[in-house]
C-alpha cells in the first residue's frame, strides 16, 4: 500500500504550489479589499485573464480533460494533490476548465456534442454552470419539479433553479428535469445543455451568499430545445449527475485539507511571536493541543481523500466513501480555521487576513454538494 504520490504527481502538485504562491497568493489582499468595500469577491477581468495566461504557459490547463480534447487526462488521486495546492489560497480561481461539469461531459456526451461543448470547454474557450437545485428539492434529487416534456422533435423545460454557481458568465448550463414524473431518479431524471441567449432561459436573480459570494435564480420558461441538446440518453441523467458530485466533493475534500494546512501555518506563525502575560502563545497548551489536533486530523483526512479518489481511479463504488470525506473534511476545515482565528483573536477576525473568508467559505461547504446531515445519512444508510 502506496501513501504517496506518484513522483510525476508530486512534480504537479509542486509546480502548482508554486503558481500558487507566485501568482495566486500576491491578489488575496485586493480581493478581500473590494469585498470589504461592499464588491463581490471576485477578481477582475484582466487578473483572470492574466492567472489564464500563465496557468496555459505552465501547463496546467485540463489537468483532468481527455487527452484527445488536449488535456493532462490526471487521475482523481493526482487531481487531490493538484486542489490541496489550490486549497491553500482563497484568491477565487481554480485552473480551468471546471472539472466537475468537464466529467459529466465525457460521460455523457454524444460526438456532435463533445465537438460543440468539450472540446470548447477543455481549450478554455467557454464556461459553464450546473443547475440541479430547485426552491423545494435541494439535497433530494427524487423532488424535482422543473419538466422537460417532448414537443415534436425537441423539448420544452419549464421550472425554476436555484443555488447556481457561475450562472452569470456561463456560456451554458446543464439543466437536470423530470423527463418522466413516475419513475423519479429511477430512470426520469434527464440533462440537458442550455445555452445561455437560449429563449426562455432567465437569470432571474443574483443572490448574495457569505464571503461576498454568489449564486443565481434561474427559471426555465416555455424554454424550447432541440432534441440534440439532450446531454446522454433520456431517462439516464441521474447516474451521471451523482459523478459530478462526488468529483466536486472529492475537489472540496482537497481544498479543505489545503485551507486547513493554511491556518495552522498563520496559526504558529502568530503564536510564536504573540506573547501574554510574559509567556509565548506557543507554550500556552490550549494552543498546542489545536495545533496537535489539527494536524492530527489534517492528516487523517488527507487519507481518506486519497483512499476515496483511489476508489475512484480503481471504478469501484466510492459514494459512501466520498459521503464520510465530504462530511470529515469540511468540518475539520471549520474547526481548525475557528480555531486560528480565536489564536490570532482581533486580528483573526480582521479581513486584512484570509482567515474570516477561509471560514465563510468553509461554512458554505458544509452546506453546497449536501449537507453535513444528509451525506451522515448516505453514511448510515449503507449499513442500516
Amino acid at each position: 500500500m502506496n501513501f504517496e504520490l506518484e513522483l510525476e504527481h508530486r512534480m504537479i502538485k509542486d509546480l502548482v504550489a508554486r503558481f500558487v504562491n507566485d501568482e495566486l497568493i500576491p491578489l488575496e489582499a485586493a480581493a478581500m479589499a473590494r469585498e470589504a468595500d461592499g464588491q463581490r469577491f471576485a477578481l477582475l477581468a484582466d487578473e483572470r485573464a492574466r492567472l489564464d495566461e500563465r496557468s496555459r504557459q505552465l501547463g496546467l490547463w485540463g489537468l483532468d480533460a481527455p487527452l484527445d480534447a488536449g488535456g493532462s487526462d490526471l487521475s482523481a488521486v493526482a487531481m487531490v494533490g493538484v486542489n490541496e495546492a489550490i486549497g491553500t489560497t482563497v484568491t477565487p480561481y481554480v485552473l480551468p476548465p471546471d472539472s466537475p461539469n468537464l466529467r459529466m461531459l465525457c460521460d455523457s456526451a454524444d460526438d456532435a456534442q463533445r465537438a460543440r461543448y468539450l472540446d470548447p470547454y477543455a481549450r478554455g474557450v467557454t464556461r459553464s454552470a450546473m443547475a440541479i437545485s430547485e426552491p423545494d428539492a435541494g439535497s433530494d434529487p427524487g423532488a424535482l419539479s422543473t419538466t422537460a416534456e417532448r414537443d415534436g422533435d425537441g423539448w420544452v423545460l419549464n421550472g425554476r433553479k436555484i443555488w447556481i454557481s457561475h450562472a452569470s458568465e456561463a456560456d451554458w448550463t446543464i439543466v437536470m428535469a423530470l423527463t418522466d414524473r413516475s419513475k423519479g431518479k429511477r430512470g426520469g431524471i434527464s440533462a440537458f445543455i442550455v445555452e445561455r441567449d437560449t429563449p426562455g432561459f432567465i437569470i432571474e436573480r443574483r443572490i448574495p451568499m457569505i464571503g461576498g459570494l454568489s449564486t443565481y435564480e434561474i427559471v426555465l420558461e416555455n424554454c424550447r430545445l432541440p432534441a440534440t441538446q439532450l446531454l446522454g440518453r433520456e431517462g439516464e441523467g441521474f447516474v451521471p449527475m451523482q459523478g459530478r458530485l462526488s468529483n466536486r466533493r472529492l475537489e472540496m475534500a482537497a481544498w479543505c485539507i489545503g485551507r486547513a494546512e493554511r491556518a495552522v501555518a498563520l496559526l504558529c506563525e502568530y503564536a510564536k511571536q504573540r506573547t501574554t502575560f510574559g509567556v509565548p502563545l506557543a507554550e500556552r497548551q490550549a494552543v498546542q493541543w489545536w495545533v496537535a489536533d489539527a494536524l492530527t486530523r489534517i492528516h487523517a483526512c488527507r487519507l481518506m481523500t486519497y483512499e476515496a479518489a483511489a476508489r475512484v481511479d480503481a471504478g469501484q463504488d466510492a459514494r459512501t466513501q466520498i459521503s464520510m470525506v465530504k462530511v470529515f473534511a469540511t468540518e475539520m476545515a471549520w474547526t481548525v480555521i475557528d480555531h486560528a482565528m480565536q489564536t490570532l483573536g482581533a486580528m483573526g477576525m480582521t479581513k486584512e487576513l484570509p482567515l474570516q473568508q477561509m471560514a465563510s467559505e468553509a461554512r458554505l461547504m458544509r452546506i453546497f454538494e449536501g449537507p453535513s446531515e444528509v451525506h451522515r445519512w448516505v453514511v448510515a444508510r449503507s449499513v442500516l
